[in-house]
């Protein structure tokens, strides 16, 4: 359930409320392109400005939208614990087929405080869950030893988006953990070298605008055509390196603008491009094929 491209989907904005309409269209998009899940209210869909009652929203939309033709792994993670297994009962209750659990942000909590955190919320959840390790957003890192306590001592911990940026460190989880334990790359541009040390796929930004190129990628390695990967990833990598020029989601919601696939209005501490970034992002829509000089 949990493999291949996995879109972490943007939350379209208008006139600073939830733009409901076109969030439906956006999860039509990524299923008509073969995606195979979707991740609302995540880094992308801009989770830390939602209030809980849009953020509730958010995943039912998503989860009525889906129809279960694909997985809905909502974002439901927390600097409190207590959000956190509040979010994660609602995301159940309402269908979700799993969670994102980011870990702690801001309150830096140690290795212990770290497994208790993730072991509470896995025991209110009646879904899978993902762990979600940014140490560059959170100021912590879940170290591979208290990953791999997790996976052994909460049966419904069953994977992690790794964006540690750590290849070293992702060798370690797989080594440590279960076999069955899924790893997913959350960086596009490292989405190849997961796949060859054993991950499953990714969490994608990059799947907002180029879903069906993402599949391709794993599609092509799954089959052991490993130069047919190569090249897409070497053609996806300089597209990917622009929607990374600014703060995630800046880029990838004013891309998304260009395409004509939402507005890309965003919410404060979040603001536009600055007008060189985004003359370099339209550069590399324009040299990628998406979009008319």
């Amino acid at each position: 359930m949990f493999s291949g491209s996995i879109v972490a989907i943007a939350t379209p904005f208008k006139n600073g409320k939830v733009d409901e309409a076109t969030l439906r269209n956006l999860v039509e998009f990524q299923i008509k392109n073969g995606t195979n899940g979707i991740v609302p209210c995540g880094t992308t869909g801009e989770s830390p400005t939602l209030s809980t009652e849009e953020h509730e929203h958010v995943i039912d939309i998503c989860i009525q939208a889906a129809k279960r033709r694909v997985p809905i792994i909502a974002g439901t993670g927390s600097n409190s614990t207590a959000e956190a297994v509040a979010l994660t009962k609602h995301a159940a209750k309402a269908g979700a087929n799993g969670v994102l659990q980011v870990s702690p942000y801001y309150n830096k909590p140690t290795q212990e405080g770290l497994y208790r955190h993730f072991k509470a919320v896995s025991e209110a959840a009646s879904i899978p869950v993902i762990l979600y390790n940014i140490a560059g957003r959170t100021a912590v890192n879940i170290e591979p030893a208290t990953i791999a306590r997790l996976a052994q001592d909460c049966k419904n911990i069953v994977g992690v988006k790794e964006a540690s940026g750590s290849i070293d460190q992702m060798q370690t989880i797989k080594r440590l953990c279960p076999k069955d334990f899924v790893l997913l790359s959350g960086d596009d541009a490292l989405l190849l070298p997961v796949l060859s040390i054993g991950g499953a796929g990714v969490i994608s930004v990059a799947a907002n605008i180029v879903p069906d190129d993402i599949i391709a990628l794993i599609s092509a390695f799954n089959a052991g055509e490993i130069q047919e990967a190569q090249r897409i990833h070497y053609r996806l990598l300089p597209l990917i390196r622009a929607l990374f020029l600014e703060t995630n989601p800046i880029p990838v919601k004013v891309a998304m603008g260009m395409l004509g696939l939402c507005s890309p209005e965003l919410r404060l501490p979040l603001c536009e491009m600055s007008a060189n970034n985004e003359e370099q992002l339209k550069k590399a829509l324009v040299e990628y094929g998406l979009l008319k000089k």
